[in-house]
């Protein structure tokens, strides 16, 4: 899978800016790193047409050594082996598996548990871990940072049907039934295909790239 150029020459050089912010003691040091993350912005603005102050905001608000960020996301099943889908209220109400950014001081499946509840009512299980892919190399538009994405396989144990402020309806599918309008951003129609392999035969490895 190949993505735009511009894209990874900005988050390298975003990267290096904020790892040299975070390490500089010279000021001359630190002058040139944030005119690095300038440059870095104006580059990711002119390929992504977002405004470029929205963009070095973005930018300034990362401190730190830079790392990729962490999704979870959950492939809840039912007892009819249909997935959980939601509508993301800030994707124009299209549908994708729960989920969302990693919290701190939760683990991994904490988060993902949570994640199932705040958006859709349910309980859940997370019985495995079925993939960790990476954002650009799965062929999702593109990001302003580096993001991996753990899906796990969850089976239902309770609750009920809930929206919240970020989701505006929750349904079940089969592998035949999977809308169309899926958040793109958030996940793929191969992506779910794939959840559906992998519940199908939990012998399955986990998937990486």
């Amino acid at each position: 899978m190949t993505f735009p150029r511009w894209l990874t020459w900005a988050r390298d050089l975003q990267a290096l800016a904020q790892s040299g912010l975070t390490y500089a003691e010279s000021p001359f040091d630190r002058e040139r790193y944030e005119s690095i993350r300038q440059i870095a912005a104006d580059m990711m603005a002119a390929g992504s047409s977002v405004d470029m102050e929205r963009v070095l905001g973005l930018f300034s608000q990362q401190d730190g050594y830079a790392t990729p960020k962490i999704v979870v996301r959950a492939a809840v099943f039912d007892d009819r082996q249909r997935i959980l889908l939601v509508r993301e209220v800030l994707d124009h109400d299209r549908w994708t598996l729960p989920g969302g950014w990693a919290d701190v001081n939760l683990s991994p499946v904490e988060n993902v548990v949570k994640e199932v509840r705040e958006e859709s009512g349910y309980d859940v299980r997370v019985t495995r871990l079925a993939a960790v892919w990476d954002r650009d190399r799965q062929g999702h538009p593109p990001a302003p940072f580096s993001c991996y994405t753990l899906y796990f396989i969850c089976e239902l144990t309770g609750g009920q049907a809930q929206t919240s402020v970020e989701t505006s309806e929750i349904g079940w599918f089969g592998p035949d039934e999977i809308p169309a309008d899926l958040s793109m951003g958030r996940v793929l129609p191969h992506q779910i295909a794939r959840m559906f392999d992998h519940v199908h035969d939990p012998a399955l490895p986990t998937d990486f790239d």
